[in-house]
């Protein structure tokens, strides 16, 4: 569920430098957030994920993570956020006291000057200090790291080996070609085969059977030499449809059931013209979740070819 099309970044996958925010008045209120993610309770969902762009920067932002913590044990089994963590220290300790107990924090880097490349931004130290203040509160941390072959490709197992020694589970993922970033994806995307197969010439990966329902697409990997876990999420080259167990809100309203497609329903408007908004939001559940499609159009081939979907992953939640 994304809160926001804002982000502090620009991460150089994922968003334009010079940015089109939507005006306020197209935002779902945090009241309507909450209306939505408890129809979603009463009809079986167990994991609220929110995301964004970067969910923290919402104003008034815990006091959705306060009500959506009151629905946990009640149907709902798992709050939990993505976030890059420039503002996670002024928010680890009260999103603990909501229920929040795993975040995921997105981080492509361990170096400063990379950083400010990829990101756009100089704000390394405040993600590293995120990152700290939620382990002390008690937050159980996974990074996210999107692999980019000229950038970070090589820097790959020493972000493994920092988060396994911090007691951090990581994950691994391809470059999604999705909205125009300026960037050309062909020139960024590496197969994750490719980095595995590196990574196995440095430790021992052993398979980890999924045995949580609740798990998102990550294959996951122990490391035998350091104990962690590496998981890789691979939407080009492995697909992973056919287990997909996820929809997304976008912070307008609107429900797409699966990231790379276009295919939409509308919830805002049953929710802000109908008389009776809470019949009017099952009806269109109703819609939207048997149209779920088969799998996304994703692919990368061809130096210059345009994204898959026309809107940046910040305007989905990710």
């Amino acid at each position: 569920m994304s809160v926001t099309d804002r982000c502090d970044l620009r991460c150089t996958y994922c968003m334009a430098e010079a940015m089109t925010f939507l005006p306020k008045k197209e935002l779902l209120t945090l009241e309507e957030l909450e209306f939505v993610a408890s129809a979603f309770v009463k009809r079986g969902v167990r994991k609220i994920r929110i995301t964004g762009g970067e969910p923290l920067v919402r104003k008034g932002i815990m006091s959705l993570f306060n009500q959506l913590g009151q629905m946990l044990g009640g149907g709902l089994e798992e709050l939990t956020l993505t976030t890059n963590a420039t503002q996670l220290s002024q928010h680890a300790d009260d999103l603990a006291k909501a229920g929040v107990r795993r975040v995921n924090v997105s981080l492509d880097t361990l170096n400063s000057a990379r950083f400010s490349e990829i990101a756009r931004r100089d704000q390394l130290g405040q993600v590293l200090d995120g990152v700290h203040a939620a382990k002390a509160a008690g937050l159980k941390v996974k990074i996210n790291t999107v692999a980019l072959k000229h950038q970070n490709s090589e820097e790959i197992p020493d972000i493994i080996s920092w988060a396994h020694e911090q007691g951090h589970d990581v994950s691994l993922i391809e470059v999604m070609p999705l909205g125009e970033t300026g960037e050309d994806r062909f020139d960024q995307y590496i197969p994750l085969d490719l980095v595995q197969q590196k990574l196995e010439t440095q430790w021992t990966l052993e398979p980890e059977e999924k045995s949580d329902p609740l798990a998102g697409p990550s294959r996951y990997f122990r490391i035998r030499e350091t104990g962690g876990r590496v998981g890789f999420i691979t939407p080009l080259t492995n697909n992973f449809c056919a287990g997909c167990n996820r929809v997304r809100i976008t912070c307008t309203g609107r429900i797409y059931m699966c990231l790379g497609q276009n295919n939409h329903i509308d919830l805002r408007t049953p929710l802000r013209e109908s008389s009776d908004p809470a019949s009017a939001l099952d009806e269109a559940l109703d819609a939207a979740l048997f149209a779920k499609p088969e799998r996304h159009d994703f692919s990368i081939r061809t130096p210059g070819q345009s994204p898959a979907v026309a809107r940046h992953m910040s305007v989905t939640g990710g």
